[in-house]
């Protein structure tokens, strides 16, 4: 049995405080080949299950929050509930299978069961199938849910062999045990809290330059809780969902920055500030500066952390220049922002808020994450999350892998998401949507667009750098 540090334990909260939100992330694995039968496929999956623990496991919240959230063994495990299989409708092409991401992603994962699906889709052109898989957040962030690939697939045509699986479950808690451990460890926090400061004072230089750090990236994040400017991209969400997509490859981004300047992040999250901006003219309004600040999570683990399926993020709270009409503009504001919200110790700040509230009791944290759920918040509009992907080819069961779109759950008065995945030479863009929003296709095109316009902005460079 494992708890829940509390940042698992929030995402297991917002679902529950929000009616119709699912926090489940997944994304779209492209497969040359035909697509393997159901038992063939289902043997892969066997053969990996001890590799990934948390596939077998359920979780259980405990009475009136005395500890975080467990995992247990789910005695009933079934392999055949996870695995699903369907297909698209003809021609199969990307409208279809954002149409069906759609549907999959409206729907909540069953806490009786381990929090996880994967779909089978057929049906693709140029005779290729999909993977959808579907985990919820409490179980992995995005880094986390990326690295699954390399433990689930192959990196190479020929398949590896099989994990010897002497698996037994546990039995479940019973609810008196997990009382009695939750009591037991409530009993002990003011120990290792009295341990922890005895160690910070015996290391006063240190002790100064984290409150100092801590208490500037405080202030930078108090200024980001203004409201942001009204616009038509937030709002009351519905229990459905709408998915839409666009591309363009590693090679295009690193073009632009080796020209332009920046990060491959300041690239693409330039090219999805062209996206919005394009989306709220559309709509018709006029996009004016502080109208759309993005939640950017921020990986923060530690070299040799790797694979470990859990959350550990930070943020960023940035604006996004939707004001700035020239792409090469919105590139250098864009990077300027960032790198303003770096030198601020904002990711610092929340990375370090997170590590103390695995340190309190979760009886005092768990109703600030139900609080927070509920009061209605207007100072972002959106999340823009960027994961770097497999840099080598995978393959499942010889069939090679093409390319990976990610889906970002929403959740309060956030109506679009869009998640960033690179693999190889390919980069995807996952736009999600309320099922209101009928027009995400717009921001996806806007998106495109926009690489086109910073790419032909990096050439104009390149051709004055040669002259002069």
């Amino acid at each position: 049995m494992d708890r829940m540090t509390p940042l698992d334990a929030a995402f297991l909260e917002i679902e529950d405080e929000e009616p119709g939100v699912s926090m489940a992330i997944s994304s779209i694995a492209v497969f040359e080949g035909p697509a393997p039968a159901a038992q063939e496929f289902a043997d892969l999956l066997t053969s990996r299950l001890p590799l990934i623990p948390r596939y077998r496991q359920k979780a259980r919240q405990l009475p009136f929050d005395l500890g975080p959230p467990v995992w247990f063994d789910d005695e009933n495990f079934d392999l055949g509930f996870h695995l699903r299989r369907t297909a698209l409708p003809a021609p199969g092409g990307d409208e279809e299978l954002a149409a069906l991401m759609g549907r999959i992603m409206s729907a909540r994962l069953d806490r009786d069961h381990p929090l996880w699906e994967y779909w089978l889709v057929e049906g693709l052109p140029d005779d290729r199938w999909a993977l959808i898989s579907k985990v919820h957040h409490c179980m992995v962030d995005g880094v986390a849910g990326t690295d699954l690939y390399g433990v689930v697939l192959d990196d190479s045509p020929t398949p590896r062999a099989g994990v010897a699986d002497d698996w037994t479950p546990h039995p479940a808690p019973s609810t008196t045990s997990l009382l009695a451990s939750a009591l037991a460890e409530l009993l002990g926090t003011p120990a290792r809290q009295l341990r922890l400061a005895t160690v910070a004072i015996r290391q006063p230089k240190l002790l100064a330059y984290r409150v100092w750090s801590v208490g500037r990236g405080l202030w930078a994040l108090s200024e980001a809780v203004r409201p942001a400017k009204k616009s038509s991209l937030t709002g009351s969400l519905s229990a459905n969902r709408r998915f839409a997509l666009a591309r363009t490859t590693v090679g295009e981004v690193k073009a632009i920055r080796h020209q332009l300047g920046g990060t491959f992040n300041d690239v693409v999250l330039a090219a999805v500030t062209g996206g919005f901006r394009a989306l709220m003219l559309a709509r018709g309004e006029t996009p004016v500066q502080h109208s759309v600040r993005t939640l950017v999570p921020v990986n923060v683990r530690a070299p040799g952390e790797e694979g470990i399926l859990d959350n550990r993020v930070s943020l960023m709270l940035a604006r996004l220049p939707v004001h700035l009409e020239d792409p090469v503009e919105r590139l250098a504001a864009v990077r300027a922002e960032l790198d303003k919200l770096k030198s601020h110790h904002e990711i610092d700040s929340v990375m370090l808020l997170t590590e103390l509230a695995k340190r309190e009791p979760f009886p005092l944290i768990a109703p600030a994450y139900r609080l927070a759920a509920h009061v209605p918040q207007r100072s972002v509009v959106t999340v823009v999350t960027n994961v770097p992907g497999p840099r080598r080819p995978l393959y499942a069961l010889g069939r090679k892998l093409v390319e990976i779109i990610p889906y970002v759950p929403i959740g309060s008065t956030l109506r679009t998401g869009v998640s960033i995945l690179s693999y190889c030479d390919s980069v995807a863009f996952g736009i999600t949507g309320d099922y209101d929003e009928a027009d995400i296709a717009v921001l996806a095109q806007g998106i495109e667009t926009s690489l086109a316009e910073l790419a032909a902005g990096a050439r104009r460079s390149a051709r004055r750098r040669r002259v002069s």
